[in-house]
């Protein structure tokens, strides 16, 4: 499935279209990073892929049929760089929901560089909470 924001005039508009695939209780996010998210390395820019993964936890709770488009907001986001992404080089955020409550999500994940019979280049890990929207 693609994940793209209606509105491109939006800050999310800048990292999409995202393909959105969930199987076996995890979601993966894919997107690719081009120049606009690169930093003076010419690698991926670490906010960039901060940027991604909180994306990405809204793209995955949709996925999960959990959230809908609306007010939900990220309440907690940590993350941990491990490697560095290629630029022009597809990018996956892979979450996974650890508990849902009546209105917060925890999920936790972890995004890697697919790098073909090399495997898969750890780049980041993290951890986040949502909170749901409100009932109205």
């Amino acid at each position: 499935m693609t994940w793209e924001l209606a509105d491109s005039t939006r800050f999310n508009s800048l990292f999409g279209p995202f393909l959105l695939r969930v199987e076996h209780g995890t979601a993966r996010v894919r997107m690719t990073p081009r120049h606009l998210h690169s930093n003076l390395s010419g690698k991926m820019h670490g906010g960039a892929l901060m940027s991604f993964v909180d994306m990405a936890i809204f793209a995955a709770a949709r996925g999960f049929g959990l959230i809908e488009a609306g007010t939900a907001v990220t309440l907690d986001f940590s993350a941990q760089f491990i490697g560095r992404a290629e630029l022009d080089e597809p990018v996956e955020a892979r979450v996974e929901l650890l508990r849902e409550t009546g209105r917060l999500l925890f999920l936790r994940g972890l995004v890697v560089q697919p790098d073909g019979a090399a495997g898969d280049a750890p780049v980041l890990s993290f951890a986040a909470t949502i909170r749901k929207p409100s009932a109205r």
